[in-house]
């Protein structure tokens, strides 16, 4: 079908109703219905990585406009304008502050189909074009979405490009269920041998140490006993040859935005001769990334030699094939550094806040064991996130054509 076929109307008219969330925020509570936000939406999906919820009382209040129901395309009509997901079955949630929903028509649009089209170029840009920029917050104005044009095809037409885009979502998102699990299981591994000390070999002999009793034979010492401390450096953002070079360069930002097990790409690169002039160097792969100041704690493995800028630390094993017993161990050290950290503007980690942090040594046989215990898991584990970039790069390359009705489906 070409792109002659397709006809533009206000988004308005192909939707039941327009909604936004109330005006305030509830209390909120441990458990309970979820509390949907800005910060819950991502790459066109829901997030429920980082949840907030509320009381079955103020669930009836906050919901008493409208309650979200499946196939609902809920949006951010402040800050972060172009987000979008559709809510899933199961979810039960009310919308929150700066939230809107547009419910459709299903007799004239696919609800999938919509929400490409709301993440298309040509919406996106009609976003753009009618942002008001406050002096706090950008906006959009609810009043004049409903007139917002946008174009679609018949709604045979809707569905087969729909099918297509949600084939490679559905399989960006298995890898990411199926990567949640499998870190699971090594984590649960993890506490298994060296917190439960429920280990193969295991004897029950116990003794006392300062950190409580541990098996006999193990040690309390600090993480740079079996790791590299090592440290990172900016080269100067006055010489231009310094960058946009080919070495990926990792920031606290690029470990805060990870929120994966690997870094596979860096916001920023630098070039050779930005390394070669300035402290920062190359880290081998499987080192794992610690950051240090600001927002201390988060951490990750890069997948492949990066660079590293001054607000992380890199932790490297001394011995060869325990590079993922250092990477675990953080989760439980992370308690210790976010402790230990100081500053009066924001938190920072020192060298001296690893040589006292304390962690149980196991034997080398022991490391050596676990790390040959979940390397398939972690293999399958970056495998998974590189072919979800792949997709990714896929989706948003045919989505743009898709929606011009360039490629007929």
């Amino acid at each position: 079908m070409s792109s002659s076929d397709w006809e533009t109307f206000p988004i308005g008219s192909l939707c039941e109703d327009i909604f936004d969330g109330p005006h305030a925020t509830p209390k909120k509570i441990q458990d309970g219905p979820i509390f949907l936000g800005i910060s819950n939406l991502a790459n066109g999906r829901i997030d429920l990585s980082k949840t907030e919820h509320l009381s079955e009382k103020d669930f009836i209040e906050w919901t008493r406009r409208v309650t979200p129901k499946p196939n609902d395309l809920v949006f951010s009509y402040e800050t972060r304008l172009g987000e979008a997901a559709l809510i899933p079955n199961g979810l039960r949630c009310c919308l929150g502050r700066r939230m809107g929903l547009l419910r459709f028509d299903t007799t004239k649009v696919d609800p999938k189909f919509m929400l490409y089209a709301y993440l298309g170029p040509e919406f996106q840009q009609t976003i753009r074009t009618n942002t008001i920029h406050g002096s706090t917050v950008d906006r959009i104005p609810l009043k004049e979405l409903p007139e917002f044009l946008i174009s679609i095809p018949p709604l045979p037409t809707q569905r087969r490009i729909a099918n297509i885009l949600s084939a490679l979502d559905d399989k960006i998102e298995l890898n990411r269920q199926t990567n949640a699990t499998l870190e699971a299981i090594a984590q649960a591994i993890f506490k298994e041998w060296f917190v439960d000390f429920n280990f193969p070999g295991a004897t029950g002999e116990m003794e006392e140490s300062e950190l409580g009793l541990i098996p006999v034979g193990w040690r309390v010492g600090n993480i740079l006993e079996i790791a590299y401390l090592l440290s990172g450096g900016t080269p100067s953002t006055r010489i231009a040859e310094y960058w946009d070079g080919d070495i990926p360069w990792v920031s606290a930002k690029d470990v805060s935005n990870s929120k994966q097990t690997y870094i596979l790409d860096t916001e920023r690169k630098i070039s050779l001769l930005g390394i070669n002039n300035s402290s920062t160097k190359i880290l081998r792969e499987l080192t794992t990334i610690v950051t240090a100041r600001g927002t201390v704690g988060n951490y990750s493995i890069i997948a492949r030699p990066m660079a590293m800028n001054q607000t992380n630390y890199g932790l490297k094993a001394k011995v060869s094939g325990t590079d993922y017993f250092i990477f675990y161990s953080l989760g439980n050290l992370v308690a210790q550094l976010q402790k230990a950290a100081y500053g009066t503007i924001f938190d920072t980690v020192t060298t001296r806040t690893f040589e006292q942090s304390k962690i149980v040594i196991p034997s080398s046989f022991l490391i050596r064991n676990f790390d040959k215990q979940i390397a398939p898991m972690m293999k399958a584990i970056l495998n998974n996130l590189e072919q979800s970039v792949t997709l990714s790069k896929i989706r948003d390359r045919i989505l743009p054509k898709l929606m011009r009705g360039e490629i007929e489906v």
